[in-house]
């Protein structure tokens, strides 16, 4: 009897014990088909990758200005109305001039003064004064050659046959000179035609005589005394310091006008220029006028804002860009750009400028990035804010894991992955990171596998073998 409920008692045991690990494997069965339906799933796949960095920023224009008047007056005339396109230079208004300050009243006749004297400055280095001082250089060296062949000259004695020969000529003219003197004195006392032929015949004779006196003087070496000497070679020394100043005033003419002065003279012109422009106000570059004060009329103080100037042909955006992702960055690579005012569209942009210097705030060191807009329209207008994206590297062919899937666990960066209805935790190392994927650079992970997106925070306690394993 005893043998045979042992008998009983083990059967019943064996029923429960069976039936207590069958009621188990059941309730984990049905916790594991419940939670597998709670998970959102992703295979992971290949594909391409747009690496970006983000920011905001605020649209403002290429050139921007701000125009205010520099000086006290009434209103004259205003040239420009709001929203109108002007060029550099244009005139955009102008005060009555007998409202102004009389330094700039009298600027005009300032100015034409400085002009004037910068004129006659340049006009003095003009062709006809070059060939007028080579003229003065030929002239100075022929009066220098004159004065050299004359001092020669005193110092020159010829041959005593030279002499005698100048000697004998002298006499002969002499001869005939005193000939000639006779039959005008013989006629003298009358007024016909016979004195005045014998005169033109005395007069012809002596001209002669003196002729013939020279070359004997200067054949003999008698043509100077001592003082005429001193004379003649202080005549020599002015002639080559004329010479010498001739050729500098033609080597200065040649050089062009001495720089200090042109500069000396333009300043003068610009400073009388510049009070002159005081009295109006022109756009320093071309754009569009965004803000129009002005009216005829107006009394006006330095400082009164009148004018702003928008060079709207090109819309930048400036963003600050952390120092973490700032050497990513660089000139020229794309970037896409939206805006709140401008909904379901997307425009194109490109990095113009990277600061090579950062900026610290409350801790924080960023660094500004200029985009251009590429393809802006009528919609976007400065001051609006845009959501910047920079394209800082394009990747083809690589794992794309999604990031709302990628956990941190213990310092890992981890994802769950569901395989048999069961969930299993796998490291992971990521590269480049996009809005939605970041590309999988390491992990034991194959194209194909479900990436489970939202994890459960806490799961049932059962018994047996736990839902999540540890890869």
């Amino acid at each position: 009897m005893n043998t045979r409920r042992m008998i009983i008692i083990a059967v019943v045991l064996i029923v429960l014990v069976g039936g207590f690990f069958g009621v188990r494997a059941f309730t984990a069965s049905q916790a594991s088909a419940r939670l597998a339906g709670e998970l959102q799933t992703e295979r992971l796949r290949s594909g391409s990758l747009q690496a970006i960095v983000g920011a905001t920023g605020t649209v403002r224009a290429n050139q921007s200005v701000l125009l205010s008047w520099q000086t006290t007056g009434t209103v004259a005339e205003v040239n420009v109305t709001l929203g109108q396109q002007v060029q550099e230079g244009e005139v955009l208004a102008a005060l009555r001039q007998s409202s102004l300050p009389q330094n700039l009243i009298l600027a005009q006749a300032d100015l034409v003064s400085a002009q004037n004297a910068l004129e006659d400055l340049l006009d003095s280095y003009d062709q006809l004064s070059v060939a007028l001082a080579e003229q003065n250089v030929a002239t100075a060296r022929q009066r220098l050659e004159d004065a050299q062949e004359h001092v020669d000259n005193i110092n020159y004695v010829g041959s005593q046959e030279e002499i005698n020969e100048a000697y004998a000529d002298l006499q002969e003219a002499y001869q005939d000179l005193k000939a000639k003197e006779a039959k005008k004195n013989q006629y003298s006392n009358t007024n016909t035609r016979e004195y005045q032929i014998a005169y033109m015949e005395y007069r012809e004779a002596y001209d002669v005589y003196a002729a013939k006196l020279g070359d004997y003087n200067y054949i003999s070496g008698n043509t100077e005394d001592e003082i005429e000497r001193a004379i003649s070679e202080a005549n020599l020394e002015v002639a080559k310091q004329q010479l010498s100043d001739a050729e500098q005033q033609l080597a200065d003419l040649l050089d062009g006008p001495d720089n200090d002065d042109v500069a000396a003279a333009e300043a003068r012109v610009a400073a009388a220029q510049a009070a002159l422009e005081l009295a109006w106000i022109e756009s320093p570059f071309a754009g569009t006028i965004t803000q129009a004060d002005p009216k005829p009329g107006d009394k006006v103080q330095v400082g009164t804002p009148v004018f702003r100037v928008d060079d709207l042909t090109s819309l930048l955006v400036d963003v600050d860009v952390s120092e973490v992702d700032i050497n990513r960055v660089e000139v020229g690579q794309p970037v896409t750009l939206t805006f709140d005012a401008v909904l379901a569209k997307e425009y194109a942009g490109e990095v113009v400028e990277v600061s090579p210097v950062g900026s610290i705030l409350a801790g924080v060191v960023n660094f500004k990035v200029t985009i251009k807009l590429l393809d802006p329209d009528e919609n976007v207008k400065p001051g609006m804010t845009a959501a910047v994206n920079i394209v800082v590297s394009q990747l083809e062919d690589v794992l794309l894991v999604p990031n709302r899937a990628v956990r941190v666990q213990e310092g890992e960066r981890v994802v769950y992955v569901l395989k048999g209805g069961q969930l299993e935790m796998v490291t992971i190392e990521l590269g480049a990171s996009a809005d939605l994927y970041s590309e999988l650079v390491g992990g034991d992970l194959k194209v194909g596998d479900l990436i489970v997106l939202n994890p459960p925070l806490e799961f049932m306690n059962m018994d047996g073998p736990p839902p999540f394993v540890r890869n």
